[in-house]
């Protein structure tokens, strides 16, 4: 056809939407402008009748248009879209009824309305219209694409009736209420789960109200806007923040890997297992092995969300020997994550050659999961490897991706770090640990005054180990030294002090020093070990206890430097706490200490202890010493079940701190096994000494004895005659030794030294110290006592 010119005044403009039909009303020319105003191509138009692109009757608009001349006609494509175009025709051959064709053409503002709705209909955000009453009027492309189904499905239908997810429909409907209600907007989040894709997605929604010209609310519109990936940043980053809590909480290698593994699952999988290497779990330095041989990993901890993941596959505690081609063994040897999935053949071997794994694949095969190998690594070393399983099938239905990975090993990195803290902390406690038991008596033989039992318990806290100790210090006449203490602090520092007190202590116990005596000379050397510069924890603080019991006299002498006082369980069954004078903790320095006396029945227990007894449950001290008393006088077998009753009654399953308890049941040496002379003050005396002493013997049956112990006697008691004064009394003790004391009022003690040739004298007290086994002086507070021991033949 010809397309003649317009009229004047009318001419489109260069960007304006044309249309030419030709008389039939066929399309015969399509601009750019009317592509873009209806979203049709010439391609697609040319040569179609234009009443297949109207709805309506296009007869009707066409004669309109033909008598208006221009007026506005109203028509709705069959896609749809309701569109106002003003429709300015001119007759190509003037008036004519009857027209070869129409141009038609659309006004700039026109146009730009018609583009409003192409990006209404082509945004990338879901978009949608509704009535007042909550029913669909408009959605666009996106929207039905999330949808899943086309625009005509859901215009016209109440929003609920067309979701499955009825919450999501209660809260959508909700907020489409609110904006009716309150004509104001409404912006909310929400989650989703796409037909097309598995992975939770969020969305933010904004509702607003739609007016008419009038300001009459015609409906609502909704924008959803996916937040997913601000989403899952949000909850990587809070479970970041989570591990940060949560992970590393003690000092403890497997229940650091327990709380990883808690903190996987169901947050990131639906089956979390940690398996360390077992050099690890010992606190040694870990070793791998040589790259492509079998790894040994000890299962230490695991957790599961459902009851078809295989939980119980390997047992907590025990080992399995993981081959090269596994995920956890290349993960170990590479250093890197490795993820598979069901059904790829290196898995399968794997699955296969471990017949409990293989049971479990079995049962579960109708199971689609993808695994995820993640090494522990901390500072350049491997500890070990978790696994995460996720089912594809359940709730978890997405593989793991690279987000996936980049979370596990942040994660695994810091979990790494809080294993081998606790692996570290573990070597170092091993070691404070076996340092103080060494220090620590490892048999107490050779006395036989008392019949003992102990308990020492490490602190299982952070603090570490401590310095508690007790000691049983056989001394001259039979008599025993019972000792407890107790070193302020924990770790090497305090070990190493309590092994340095408790080495003075023997050595001060060896010069049978009075109790009271002793702690002075204790507390100056605790003053000098804080003075000296060497000492990394500065200021040192300790307590102790010094009991002596004398089986002979059944006498007990006690001094106390801060330390709890001691409880007696009497033959009659009574208990009490010994009232002794608590003297100041070792190292303050100028003050006394005294000592209390009292006797002791035979078969009396005494009980000596550290503060952490009584203190565990963290009562008062006299609620826990009423309790420690009443464990005493407890039914018990022997002193090993006193001691079990004592520490089940007082200490909880985890004591925060170092507990030492020794409990000495005392014995008595019967009269016919002591023999005592009261001597005056005369040379001639030693004859009769002498032979005293043998007679004694021979009732005693130690005839073997007699000569040594009357070279004995002689010397001492003319030392004691010549040097000594009076009263001077001689002593025989029959226990596993033969002791013979003998003692006077002066306080010089004898040395021995070696005669020299023309000396008369000076020559027997090396005699006693070559014919006995031991000898020595104690003081007392009336003078001393010199004593040697013989052993005995066994029976």
């Amino acid at each position: 056809m010809v397309t003649l010119p317009r009229p004047a005044g009318s001419a489109a403009t260069a960007g304006d939407a044309m249309a030419v039909v030709d008389a039939d009303g066929v399309v015969t020319g399509w601009s750019d402008g009317a592509r873009m105003l209806t979203g049709h191509t010439a391609q697609e138009v040319h040569g179609r009748p234009l009443a297949e692109l109207i709805d309506g009757d296009a007869e009707a608009a066409w004669q309109e248009l033909r008598t208006s001349g221009g007026s506005v006609v109203t028509v709705r494509c069959r896609d749809g879209r309701r569109t106002d175009l003003a429709l300015r025709a001119w007759a190509l051959l003037g008036e004519r009824g009857d027209t070869s064709g129409y141009v038609i053409t659309a006004t700039p503002d026109d146009r730009g309305r018609a583009l409003g709705d192409l990006a209404f209909r082509q945004s990338s955000v879901s978009m949608s219209v509704f009535d007042t009453e909550q029913r669909y009027l408009l959605m666009n492309d996106t929207a039905s694409r999330l949808m899943g189904r086309a625009e005509a499905e859901f215009v016209g239908r109440f929003f609920p009736d067309t979701v499955e997810n009825e919450e999501h429909s209660r809260g959508f409907v909700r907020h489409l209420q609110e904006v009716v209600e309150t004509d104001r907007p409404v912006h909310y989040e929400s989650w989703t789960r796409a037909p097309s894709g598995t992975r939770t997605h969020a969305w933010n929604t904004e509702m607003w109200p739609l007016r008419g010209p009038a300001g009459d609310l015609l409906g609502v519109a909704a924008a959803a806007f996916d937040s997913s990936e601000q989403y899952w940043a949000r909850q990587r980053l809070a479970l970041l923040n989570k591990a940060a809590t949560s992970i590393g909480t003690k000092l403890d290698v497997i229940h650091t890997a327990q709380e990883l593994s808690e903190l996987a699952v169901p947050r990131m999988a639906d089956f979390a297992s940690v398996d360390l290497l077992d050099s690890v779990l010992r606190g040694e330095e870990p070793s791998v092995g040589a790259v492509g041989a079998d790894v040994e990993l000890r299962r230490v901890a695991h957790h599961s969300r459902t009851a078809g993941v295989p939980e119980a596959a390997i047992a907590l505690g025990s080992a399995d020997v993981y081959p090269p081609a596994s995920p956890p063994a290349r993960a170990l040897a590479t250093g890197e994550v490795v993820v598979t999935r069901s059904g790829e053949p290196g898995l399968d071997i794997w699955l296969a050659r471990h017949d409990s794994r293989a049971t479990r694949q079995r049962e579960s095969e109708e199971y689609d999961f993808s695994l995820m190998a993640v090494p522990l690594v901390a500072r350049g070393t491997a500890l070990g490897v978790a696994v995460l399983v996720r089912l594809l099938t359940t709730g978890s239905p997405d593989p793991f991706d690279e987000d996936d990975v980049s979370l596990v090993q942040e994660l695994a990195s810091r979990a790494a770090v809080c294993v081998d803290n606790a692996r570290r902390y573990t070597r170092e406690h091993t070691t404070a640990l076996a340092l103080q038991r060494s220090l620590l008596p490892q048999a107490m033989v050779g006395q036989a005054a008392v019949e003992f039992a102990s308990r020492y318990l490490p602190a299982l806290s952070r603090a570490g180990v401590g310095g508690d100790w007790f000691d049983i210090i056989p001394l001259s006449g039979t008599r025993v030294a019972l000792v407890v203490g107790d070193v302020v602090g924990h770790g090497i520092h305090a070990s190493v002090t309590m092994g340095r007190l408790r080495t003075a202590v023997w050595t001060l116990a060896d010069v049978d020093l009075p109790p009271d005596e002793l702690l002075t000379h204790l507390d100056d050397l605790v003053g000098h070990l804080t003075a000296d510069d060497s000492q990394p924890g500065g200021q040192i603080g300790a307590t102790c206890l010094y009991a002596v019991y004398d089986p002979v006299a059944r006498h007990c002498t006690i001094a106390s430097a801060g330390h709890p006082p001691p409880a007696v369980l009497y033959p009659d069954g009574g208990v009490e706490v010994v009232e002794v004078s608590a003297g100041p903790v070792l190292g303050i320095g100028g003050l006394p200490f005294e000592s209390t006396e009292l006797d002791l029945p035979e078969g009396s227990v005494l009980a000596l202890y550290t503060d952490g007894l009584v203190e565990a449950r963290h009562l008062e001290v006299n609620a826990g010493t009423a309790t420690l008393c009443s464990a005493l006088a407890a039914p018990a077998g022997n002193l090993d079940d006193a001691c079990d009753n004592v520490l089940k009654a007082l200490l909880p399953e985890r004591p925060a701190d170092d507990v030492a308890l020794l409990l000495a049941r005392t014995r008595a040496l019967d009269a016919d096994q002591v023999a005592v002379w009261d001597l005056p003050s005369d040379p001639a005396v030693v004859a009769t000494a002498r032979q005293r002493v043998g007679e004694r013997l021979a009732e005693w049956g130690l005839d073997e004895a007699v000569f040594v112990t009357e070279l004995v006697v002689s010397e001492l008691v003319t030392n004691a005659i010549r040097y000594g004064g009076p009263p001077i009394q001689l002593r025989l003790i029959r226990d596993r030794a033969l002791i013979c004391e003998v003692s006077d009022a002066s306080s010089t003690s004898p040395h021995l030294r070696r005669a020299r040739t023309f000396d008369e004298g000076g020559r027997g007290l090396l005699l006693v110290a070559q014919l006995t086994d031991r000898w020595g002086t104690r003081q007392a507070g009336s003078g001393k006592t010199i004593w040697a021991e013989q052993t005995l033949p066994a029976d």
